[in-house]
């Protein structure tokens, strides 16, 4: 969504700002490792949020031009601007009819919200997508970017209704936008409780760490978006007493921001090939989460934990391997969004590819962190495929040498790079006995 892509100088400022502000406080909030997986997840959910905001906002149009009930119920929208410019362009007026109509379309959007969120906890399917976002054991802002690449193919469906009320596309879509740019500077750890008001009636940071807790006394709770209220109403709120451990039931131990979208559904279907029985079979698709068929184990079931003992997954990683992941990282980054930019210009083949590459740019990153003997060769390809390019392109003189000639020499100058580092993949990886 435009508006999501617009904030992003926003929310990297604010990064910035948090980053600053726990030094100074002489707190530990980031870790590079970590935090290069939440950003690398942030960037294929948005390089995949191509197509499946098309494909969303096509089918919600398509509902809303054939079955609204706006008439039926006599219901009318103002989509029009809350702040009109006044006559002449002298200073902006307020509608307040518009305003109202907005204010609606927001908390309708929220609620739908709540109740999403709500089946993505209880619903292994929707969990398999959306546990991408809780899979991190840090809790900072970058965490908030730390979204999954599949799980909008499920959750389209449950804002039809909203379609269906007659609420106008880009209504939803700029409301549905605002709502989530809220949640993200609530994913911190830098801020304490807010006054008694906004504790009773907003989602804060205090009610938001108990949702990413894996206390047994935090599980499948707060899953407000902007309004608490809902969890107040529905029986799903719980106050932040003892500070969360965070992650997941079963740690996702791994860096790699592929298998972090994948991981779920993998279980799920390892779960669907054991299984005797077709009833258990869509038990493990559309079941909760912890629930195993009995021959498999018994259900998952939330261990206590503490913050003081707890161990995250943190493998020791040579200071030459972070150097050249956060440098590929930023590439990757840059490409990204000049990807984003373009995308709606590009030929749907072009931007497939490019998006394709970016993603395995991403896994690769990931695999370096860890120190994968599998990572260093693909590292090679990668970069081998893109000085191919880059050389052919400027051979057949085409546009744009000022960008194919950096991209050569970055091909290139990063292939004797990571031949040279290519010892450091060879140590071992342990991973933690998992929680559950």
């Amino acid at each position: 969504m435009d508006i999501i892509q617009a904030s992003v100088p926003l929310f990297f400022l604010l990064i910035g700002l948090e980053l600053v502000v726990a030094r100074l406080r002489g707190q530990r909030l980031y870790r590079l490792n970590d935090s290069i997986s939440d950003l690398s997840l942030g960037i294929l959910s948005q390089l995949t949020g191509i197509f499946v905001a098309l494909l969303t906002i096509a089918l919600y149009g398509w509902v809303a031009s054939r079955f609204a009930l706006t008439e039926a119920i006599g219901v009318r929208w103002i989509d029009d601007s809350p702040f009109p410019t006044r006559s002449g362009g002298l200073g902006i007026g307020l509608d307040l009819v518009a305003l109202a109509s907005w204010l609606t379309v927001f908390v309708l959007d929220d609620f739908v919200y709540y109740w999403v969120h709500r089946f993505s906890h209880e619903v292994n399917v929707l969990w398999a997508g959306h546990v991408v976002h809780h899979s991190s054991e840090e809790y900072n802002l970058t965490v908030a970017l730390r979204q999954s690449s599949l799980h909008g193919l499920f959750t389209w469906i449950f804002y039809l209704p909203l379609a269906a009320l007659g609420v106008p596309v880009t209504m939803w879509v700029i409301c549905h936008g605002l709502n989530l740019i809220y949640q993200f500077w609530i994913h911190t750890r830098g801020v304490g409780r807010l006054p008694r008001w906004a504790e009773a009636f907003l989602n804060t940071p205090s009610h938001h760490r108990v949702h990413h807790g894996v206390n047994p006394q935090y599980q499948d709770r707060n899953y407000a978006g902007v309004f608490i209220v809902w969890d107040r109403w529905f029986g799903t709120f719980e106050p932040e007493v003892e500070e969360p451990v965070y992650g997941i039931t079963k740690p996702l131990a791994s860096f790699n921001p592929l298998w972090a979208n994948f991981h779920v559904f993998a279980e799920i279907g390892r779960t669907v090939r054991d299984s005797r029985r077709w009833g258990d079979r869509l038990r493990a698709v559309f079941g909760h989460p912890g629930w195993r068929p009995a021959h498999l184990g018994p259900s998952v079931v939330p261990r206590p934990v503490s913050a003081t003992t707890f161990e995250k997954y943190d493998p020791p990683t040579p200071r030459p391997l972070l150097v050249y992941a956060a440098v590929q990282f930023l590439t990757v980054l840059v490409a990204s969004v000049a990807l984003l930019d373009h995308a709606a210009s590009l030929p749907l083949g072009q931007t497939l590819a490019g998006v394709f590459y970016l993603a395995l740019s991403l896994g690769n990153l990931g695999g370096v962190i860890e120190r994968r003997a599998w990572a260093a060769v693909s590292e090679l390809v990668r970069l081998a495929v893109l000085a191919v390019a880059a050389a052919v392109l400027l051979w057949l003189g085409r546009a744009g040498g000022w960008l194919l000639w950096p991209a050569l020499g970055l091909a290139l100058g990063s292939c004797v790079w990571i031949t040279w580092l290519r010892p450091h993949f060879s140590a071992p990886l342990t991973r933690p006995a998992a929680m559950a």
